[in-house]
């Protein structure tokens, strides 16, 4: 096995651990029910993990361009198993905001953001996509195992002894493969593959900097697209139970959620791998294109046989985007400062998690269905679709002194 091939399955297995954000739900039942704390009390250590997981990515991606990658997943994993750990003290809402919801999610922003770049960086051009893929999948794989083994534990062990023993498995198996992520030596050239018709190839012609990045029109245009169809995704994936429940009456709709991990997963494997083949903007139109008849499809279903349809679609879609987009990110402004590049871009996800759930949970609210949810997504993910027709590869560098375009 090349050098190549063991630091693209460190970093799968990295995400693995640090996947047990996607776990939350299981903890937060145990503290409502075991502790009984409120559910907004259980809920704020994910809200402010995510939160704090999505600012940290950005500040990693600047650091990891000046530090390496090594240094900077090092100190990822060592905070999410430290957190994790500091949690199973934790007897108070504060202190798990603390613990879980700062640590933690700091630290995962810290690892996430190194894997990619650096696996790139040992892989063919036309590789990207797969990589990317990969990488992203162990995150979104993380739940089919980790919620049945938090289940275990917390109903064996109790909730604080279950985070003890996550910690520890991350300070034993993340750590040590923290140490293996490093940069190729200078003037490493990764081979090329055998056949590369109808492979990507990178359209960057020069690595900018984040500066020069928000000079070009395509960044804005990249922004509303992961944004807009982030938000759709994200707005299904998080009322997934409710609107089973509010629409086909499915009393207990929990297997839609392994339904999501498993399309979420697969979406950015293969939609990742296809990106290669057929080209990035292709792959975010048929995305887009996907999730916008999803949301057509909604508001007719009633079954479960019909949500567990809707749910895989919706993973798919959503999954996708977190592979093509990085993917695009170091075709359009290269690698050498893609950390920082692509955490800029990082933040229309930041503000997608805010917009999708607060218009589901405004419209459910206010009008007793998600239907006009579902219209208001549709629109936006037309605006996506438009935009991926439009937007054309960063052909010139910019340089430092020009002006800021208006966006796209």
């Amino acid at each position: 096995m090349n050098r190549a091939v063991k630091i693209l399955l460190a970093g799968v297995c990295i995400n693995l651990v640090m996947g047990v954000l996607y776990a939350w739900s299981i903890f937060s039942k145990a503290l409502q029910t075991e502790l009984g704390w409120s559910s907004v009390d259980a809920g704020m250590p994910y809200s402010v993990a995510v939160l704090v997981f999505a600012s940290s990515l950005l500040v990693s991606g600047v650091l990891q361009d000046r530090m390496g990658p090594r240094r900077m997943v090092i100190l990822g994993c060592s905070m999410v198993a430290a957190g994790l750990l500091l949690s199973s003290f934790a007897t108070t809402p504060l202190m798990l905001v603390l613990t879980f919801g700062v640590l933690v999610g700091a630290g995962i922003g810290f690892g996430y953001a190194c894997l990619s770049p650096s696996a790139m960086k040992w892989f063919h051009p036309s590789k990207k996509g797969l990589v990317n893929g990969l990488i992203a999948g162990g995150f979104g794989m993380a739940p089919l195992y980790l919620a049945p083994l938090t289940t275990h534990l917390i109903g064996e062990y109790g909730i604080n002894n279950a985070f003890l023993f996550l910690g520890g498995a991350a300070l034993l198996i993340a750590v040590p493969l923290a140490f293996t992520i490093v940069n190729p030596p200078a003037g490493y050239t990764p081979a090329a593959p055998a056949n590369l018709a109808g492979k990507a190839k990178s359209a960057a012609n020069a690595d900018m900097s984040w500066r020069q990045m928000l000079k070009t029109p395509q960044f804005y245009m990249l922004w509303v697209m992961f944004c807009f169809a982030s938000s759709a995704g994200l707005m299904l994936i998080g009322n997934i139970t409710s609107i089973a429940a509010l629409q086909g009456n499915v009393a207990n709709a929990a297997f839609l959620v392994v339904v999501l991990a498993v399309f979420n997963t697969l979406g950015r494997i293969v939609m990742g791998i296809l990106s290669d083949k057929m080209g990035r903007t292709q792959t975010l139109l048929l995305v887009f294109l996907i999730q916008g008849g999803n949301m057509l499809l909604f508001p007719n279903l009633t079954t479960e046989w019909g949500f567990v349809l809707g749910a895989a679609l919706a993973g798919i879609g959503y999954g996708a985007l977190l592979s093509v987009f990085p993917s695009i990110t170091a075709d359009y402004y290269g690698l050498k400062n893609y950390g920082s590049n692509f955490g800029v871009l990082y933040t229309a996800w930041g503000v997608s998690g805010f917009i999708g759930p607060v218009i589901a949970g405004f419209v459910a609210g206010a009008y007793g269905s998600y239907a006009i949810a579902y219209t208001v997504s549709a629109v936006m993910l037309a605006v996506a679709a438009v935009l991926a027709v439009v937007i054309k590869p960063v052909n010139n560098p910019v340089e430092e002194n020009d002006a800021v375009p208006a966006a796209a």
